[in-house]
């Protein structure tokens, strides 16, 4: 009986399946960054480049429910290996405005791409482009409020057990805006350490006010904000709180795909136990270690619609009374069965510079 019950089951979600919806995605991005830090203390030079694919076939049922399943590969330029790293990618996705929900490993930037440098640095999104975990949201228009746990680390003999919490929101108000981030990372220790560790608690919030002009001009991108942004860090070993606090500022502005995007952080050096974990511990940016510290990205939109963008920038970093420089060419391409009909537009081309 167990056998036919089972048989039974299994027959009829083969029968659900296929009168559902056949759904698939395709992903490709290649980046290249390149980082003369040359005497920093608190950044270093490299140079990231790679490919990634990623593949993505699924069901979709009852209109709003989806499951997919894929994989991202990621070549790095120069390697003598087809493919460096992989991930596999499988998650349910549901999708009904003005609720979504995610649930297992999914693309980074269907999440948590609204978060400044200062939470993720740019090699992240480069290097882990999953969230293993969830990912819940409540928008109407450009307002939302969402929460998501990332999964980072199992504990292993080998491994730290580490997690991400984290929560973010925007409220607009006409022209004015204000909008929060904020995340707890717990990082442990491995199984049985032959040295015992502290255990570490890593939050860092960030709240902000600001304006955006951009529906009373002509411009794709007119905005300023500027927030106060507190660290709550602590070694267990130690018990101590640390909170580092400082004010950041951003000011963006775009116009037919050319555009400045500049950053100014003053405040106490973030990233109180950097020299025991480094990168392990902190996802954000080391240079933001500095007490006062000036990012001023110029870069071009040479296409960028809702499938293809492709963008080159040149950043200036002001700290440490040096400046450093950072080059970066991105091209990103998306397709698949479901386009998002709530994505505006925005076809740039350099023919658009001589209408």
């Amino acid at each position: 009986m167990k056998k036919y019950l089972l048989l039974l089951i299994l027959g009829g979600l083969f029968l659900s399946a296929s009168a559902q919806q056949f759904v698939w995605k395709a992903g490709l991005h290649s980046f290249f960054d390149n980082n003369e830090f040359a005497g920093s203390k608190v950044q270093t030079s490299q140079t990231m480049s790679g490919v990634h694919l990623a593949p993505q076939i699924g069901i979709g049922f009852m209109g709003k429910h989806r499951i997919y399943t894929g994989v991202d590969m990621l070549h790095e330029f120069g390697s003598d290996k087809a493919v460096d790293y992989y991930d596999p990618i499988a998650y349910y996705e549901f999708d009904g405005q003005p609720f979504r929900f995610y649930m297992g490993a999914f693309p980074r930037l269907m999440a948590l791409d609204k978060y400044p440098r200062m939470f993720f640095q740019d090699s992240i999104q480069n290097y882990r482009p999953l969230v293993t975990g969830l990912f819940w949201e409540y928008y109407v228009k450009d307002n939302y409020l969402n929460v998501w746990l990332d999964w980072t680390s199992r504990q292993t003999y080998e491994r730290h057990e580490a997690f991400f919490m984290g929560w973010s929101g925007r409220y607009n108000q006409g022209i004015f805006y204000a909008q929060h981030f904020g995340y707890m990372f717990h990082f442990a220790g491995v199984m049985e350490p032959e040295v015992r560790e502290g255990l570490h608690d890593n939050g860092l919030v960030l709240t902000s006010l600001g304006v955006d002009l951009v529906q009373k001009t002509r411009f794709q991108a007119l905005d300023f904000n500027i927030g106060w942004s507190v660290g709550l860090e602590r070694d267990r070993s130690l018990g101590e709180w640390r909170k580092p606090q400082g004010v950041l500022s951003e000011l963006k502005a775009e116009y037919r795909g050319v555009g400045i995007f500049n950053t100014y952080y003053r405040g106490k050096s973030q990233q109180v136990f950097y020299s025991d974990h480094g990168n392990e511990l902190y996802w954000g940016d080391p240079i933001y270690r500095s007490s006062e510290y000036n990012r001023t990205d110029f870069y071009i939109h040479f296409i960028k619609n809702s499938v293809v963008n492709v963008k080159l920038a040149y950043t200036l970093h002001f700290t440490e009374r040096d400046t450093y420089h950072q080059q970066m060419l991105y091209a990103t391409f998306n397709i698949g069965s479901i386009q998002k009909t709530k994505e505006k537009p925005y076809p740039y081309l350099w023919n658009n510079w001589f209408k």
